[in-house]
């Protein structure tokens, strides 16, 4: 997975971050700097946390699994992807959330948490599908800086999308999601395309 490739995923994966970032902007009355910030920190810190977590428990068990490590890439990816898509199309509304303070410890760490669950997915394909940015470095080093790119992509779609609900509203909510599911079913698409030789970049 090269770096182009990482920087699509890293935007296909922050659209959930970006989404709740757009409610969040839409809960507050008057957002600042520190509730941007705030938002950023906390999604995007758990979104490079999480794929890190999911490389080291995939990489106990990637050598078993060698020759179907693609299709599992795929399946992952295309789960993420389709499932961001059918909640872009729901009707059904989120629950509400304490008014009297959107960006509580208690609440920021529980959405930290359901964002950045597909990333922990994700984790378990970079064991499968090796990231490859730092030519010499080992392949650990490699994935350490890919979920820091993820990171501060989330870091700044979150800050930009508690702007966004501020001033625009929750128009760009379903459309942030469906988005960011399409980039991941593409991903998953040209990961099988690559095993098949199809195409090669």
């Amino acid at each position: 997975m090269n770096l182009a490739t990482l920087f699509l995923l890293a935007v296909g994966l922050s659209m959930d971050a970006f989404a709740v970032s757009i409610c969040k902007g839409l809960a507050t009355e008057k957002v600042k700097i520190k509730h941007m910030l705030l938002c950023g920190v906390w999604f995007g810190g758990f979104q490079a946390l999480m794929p890190l977590i999911g490389y080291l428990l995939g990489s106990r068990f990637v050598g078993f699994i060698t020759n179907v490590t693609p299709w599992i890439a795929f399946a992952l990816l295309g789960l993420i992807g389709a499932n961001m898509i059918r909640e872009a199309f729901s009707k059904e509304e989120e629950d509400e959330e304490d008014s009297s303070d959107p960006f509580c410890f208690k609440t920021m760490l529980l959405m930290a948490i359901a964002t950045s669950i597909d990333a922990l997915a994700v984790g378990i394909t970079f064991a499968c599908v090796p990231v490859k940015i730092a030519a010499d470095a080992p392949e650990l080093i490699n994935t350490i800086i890919g979920v820091v790119i993820i990171g501060i992509t989330t870091f700044l779609f979150s800050i930009a999308g508690t702007g966004i609900g501020n001033v625009f509203g929750s128009k760009y909510k379903s459309k942030a999601e469906f988005v960011g599911g399409i980039i991941l079913i593409l991903l998953a698409v040209k990961i099988i395309l690559e095993h098949f030789n199809i195409i090669n970049f």
